[in-house]
């Protein structure tokens, strides 16, 4: 499993290509985007988002709830169709974010993986 900006033109290792953003990326024209999924329902919660601010002294503490968000049972079909799509095939989850190593599209990726058999 991957995670990149979605403004990143595509690569041959890609495999399957899903937006893990609430809200769409701007500049970005739907059509140049080259997604198999928008997958808006795992992302972060409006509040969340606007209490961590890419700050990256709240990153920790932003894992830590976002993680807790994902246990929501609102959530739980959305996180399903994301770990069945990666036990088909390589997923790339893609974000706006420029620090792909402090988003919530990490934090996604390592909760997948925990979750393989």
């Amino acid at each position: 499993m991957r995670v990149a900006r979605v403004y990143d033109p595509p690569g041959p290792d890609d495999g399957a290509r899903g937006l893990v953003d609430r809200l769409w990326p701007r500049g970005l024209a739907k059509a140049d985007a080259a997604l198999d999924a928008w997958c808006r329902e795992v992302a972060p919660s409006s509040d969340l988002r606007t209490w961590y601010r890419h700050d990256p002294a709240r990153f920790k503490e932003f894992a830590d709830r976002y993680r807790a968000e994902l246990e929501d049972p609102a959530r739980t079909e959305a996180l399903a169709a994301l770990a069945r799509l990666r036990d088909q095939r390589v997923i790339t989850l893609l974000t706006a974010t420029k620090a792909i190593d402090l988003t919530h599209a990490t934090v996604l990726a390592d909760v997948l993986n925990a979750g393989r058999t």
